[in-house]
């Protein structure tokens, strides 16, 4: 083993002492020999003619062949750049990376065959180092548009084979969840604006490095950086609202708008704003109307411009908006005289005059008149009282603006029926229908006719004097209608029902289920019954089931009970009422769960007939068996307690055929009860001295559902019968 050791150890020493002597580097387009020498001649003899070849590994083949004094053959990959030197030594020039590889020297003499020649030659390996070259970047430059991916890519070959690396604004890149570096080049998911900067891609391996550089610009819509804040002034101060915003490309514009309307459109605000590079909103002299939301918008022309809005508020004192001259109120109806009030801080209170006299509503100087938290007058019943002229004057504890225009209060009487429709209406289907509807007023009242609910689909036409016309009446004119009418003072209105006879029942409504275990109580409100006597059906389906099915027995009633189904299961219902001419709609679906069902508790007969024997040892409890019972007994348990106090197990887990018991060490000193539901069984055997020691031992069962693996469903329970 020793030997073999050393010769293994010697074999190495001469394999790398070979491999250093036809090893050759060189690096990347300068030149390289590969040596190779003719063979020793014997003395005395001339040297006979001989070819040279100088062959590759991976070619078919040689690189070069040489006779004698002929023009070598080359390969056309080497061509113009090899040619022997010193003879037979194969030169390189221009090395390329491609030239890397296993290189053979073969001299073939001309008086011996191949077969005597021989390979007599030496294989040379020729190794190209070369400093990293690019071969694949992106462009110096590279825009993206945010939100969107993007690839930097970076491919460089060597030898060595370089390593690439990345870094931002001089610090390395490491992969994230948006950021990826794969095969040189580094990805991003959904740019934002701070994935812009400067992005070097460095090359390097033992022979030099090199370094390429891509500035990343991501260009979007601008970023609102200080948006406008809410802004609380006093009326006659300027107002300035920021909105200052960054974008790439940055030439931006700044768009202000109140209410939606661009600030420059507003009459009383364009001539005192004004919007500075910074975009900020500056409004002088404010005004009462200068209060509301402002918008600011700045773009660069791509899409998806970001807004931000804040709330000017402009202080000032109470002001009475414009007054109309005219106020018209219903003779004999509630009427309003309404201040319109404009105030920041809020309204605090307003004075009426009429007729030049100041209202006092606190002395209640007109019955059924009030003044509202708003400033406005109501009248309960408007009469000649209420005519005259008003004005009010509105105060906040900025104090007021002054006295309002004065109002003229007129009294006119409102819309009258002249013709009134009555309560109801019963046609058969198909026929005409004429419901009056007629009004009188100066001027002449106009008069409109509406389907309340859900909206006729069916047409119908207005006649000259105010009437309804229902021709055809169909199924779908039934229902509540109303007539109104309306004057500059009131609108009135007055409502009728249409009855379609001869139809199919129309929908039940208010569907309501009492869901219980097996059952469910179903009630709804019935639909009118087209002129005949109706009957209702109901249909339920179980979940995740698609056939729904009718429960069989019709009824008239307005209730009815679902028997046969399952707990704890989730049902559809809908009712369908139904007469001579057809059927109806169905209702709208009721859904419920029936509840769980109620545990099942087996009734188990106790053990009988128990015994004691008491001894100095303890005590031996004996009793009778029961009878085999459904679900089987599966333990006995033995308990008792002291005189009131509460039961403990003293033995569990007895056998369900073992029939006695011996405990040890029972005191005779303590009183032992029995539980209240074993009395039934016998008690005895209560010692020969009777010192008022009287022993309850409970002998339960613990019993469970056993799994029936043939007839039965996995049941797992447990029961404990005492």
């Amino acid at each position: 083993r020793f030997l073999c050791s050393k010769m293994c150890f010697l074999c190495l020493l001469l394999i790398q002492y070979c491999a250093a002597e036809i090893h050759v580097r060189a690096k990347k387009g300068d030149t390289a020999v590969l040596t190779c020498s003719l063979p020793a001649l014997d003395e005395g003899s001339s040297a006979p003619q001989h070819v040279i070849e100088w062959v590759r590994q991976d070619y078919d083949i040689p690189i070069l062949i040489q006779f004698g004094v002929h023009n070598p053959r080359v390969h056309p990959n080497y061509d113009g750049r090899v040619s022997l030197v010193r003879g037979t030594s194969l030169q390189i020039r221009g090395l390329l990376l491609e030239d890397e590889g296993w290189y053979e020297c073969r001299i073939l003499p001309l008086d011996k065959t191949t077969d005597e020649a021989g390979s007599n030659g030496s294989w040379t390996l020729l190794s190209i180092t070369s400093p990293p070259v690019f071969t694949e970047t992106s462009r110096p430059r590279v825009e993206v548009f945010v939100g969107r991916s993007v690839t930097l890519k970076c491919a460089a070959q060597g030898n060595p084979r370089p390593t690439v690396t990345w870094s931002k604004d001089g610090r390395p890149i490491k992969p994230q969840n948006k950021v990826k570096i794969m095969n040189g080049s580094v990805s991003f998911h959904a740019v934002s604006r701070e994935t812009s900067g400067q992005y070097q891609c460095h090359a390097s391996n033992t022979e030099g490095n090199v370094t390429h550089v891509t500035v990343l610009k991501v260009i979007g819509p601008p970023v609102i950086v200080i948006p406008p804040m809410d802004t609380v002034l006093n009326m006659s101060q300027d107002a300035k609202l920021k909105c200052q915003a960054e974008a790439d490309p940055p030439n931006m514009t700044y768009v202000w708008q109140r209410q939606g309307e661009d600030i420059y459109h507003i009459e009383s605000l364009k001539s005192r704003v004004k919007v500075i590079v910074d975009g900020t909103l500056l409004i002088s002299r404010l005004i009462p109307e200068d209060s509301g939301n402002y918008t600011c918008m700045p773009t660069n022309g791509l899409p998806d411009s970001p807004s931000a809005s804040a709330t000017l508020t402009v202080q000032h004192p109470a002001q009475v908006m414009k007054m109309a001259s005219l106020t018209f109120l219903p003779t004999g109806m509630r009427g309003v005289i309404v201040c319109p009030v404009r105030a920041e801080p809020p309204l605090s209170h307003v004075d009426w005059i009429k007729d030049d006299k100041p209202l006092d509503f606190d002395l209640g100087i007109y019955p059924g008149w009030t003044l509202t938290s708003e400033g406005s007058i109501i009248i309960a019943t408007a009469n000649d009282d209420a005519a005259g002229v008003y004005t009010c004057t509105a105060y906040n504890s900025f104090g007021t603006m002054g006295q309002s225009e004065p109002t003229t209060v007129i009294l006119q009487d409102p819309p009258s029926f002249k013709v009134s429709p009555r309560k109801e209406y019963r046609q058969d289907i198909g026929r005409m229908l004429v419901i009056p509807c007629q009004m009188d007023g100066n001027p002449a009242p106009k008069v409109s006719w509406k389907k309340t609910g859900i909206a006729s689909r069916s047409l119908f036409t207005q006649a000259a004097n105010g009437s309804l016309i229902l021709h055809p009446l169909s199924k779908d004119h039934q229902g509540e209608w109303e007539c109104s009418s309306t004057n500059r003072v009131a609108t009135v209105s007055v409502r009728t029902t249409v009855f379609v006879l001869g139809t199919s029942p129309h929908a039940v409504s208010s569907v309501s289920v009492i869901p219980g275990i097996n059952q469910a109580s179903v009630s709804w409100v019935a639909g009118f019954d087209g002129g005949y006597a109706q009957k209702f059906t109901v249909w339920l389906v179980k979940e995740e089931k698609q056939e729904w099915l009718s429960f069989s027995d019709l009824s008239t009633e307005n209730s009815l009970l679902v028997t046969n189904l399952l707990p704890a299961t989730e049902y559809q219902f809908s009712v369908v009422a139904q007469n001579k001419i057809g059927t109806g709609p169905f209702s709208e679906i009721t859904t419920i769960t029936t509840l769980d069902a109620l545990p099942v508790v087996a009734k188990l007969v106790p053990p009988s007939n128990l015994s004691i024997n008491k001894s100095s040892e303890g005590i031996l409890l004996w009793w009778s068996v029961p009878k085999a019972q459904s679900p089987p007994i599966d333990s006995f348990v033995v308990q008792s307690r002291l005189e009131g106090g509460e039961w403990i197990n003293l033995k569990e887990n007895i056998s369900p055929v073992e029939n006695q018991i011996f405990l040890p060490g029972l005191s005779s000193s303590r009183l032992l009860d029995f539980p209240d539901q074993l009395m039934a069984g016998v008690m005895a055997g209560v010692g020969l001295l009777c010192l008022a020691l009287i022993l309850t031992l409970a002998i339960v069962c613990f019993i469970f559902h056993k799994r029936n693996r043939r007839r039965r469903q996995n049941i797992k329970g447990k029961e404990t019968a005492l």
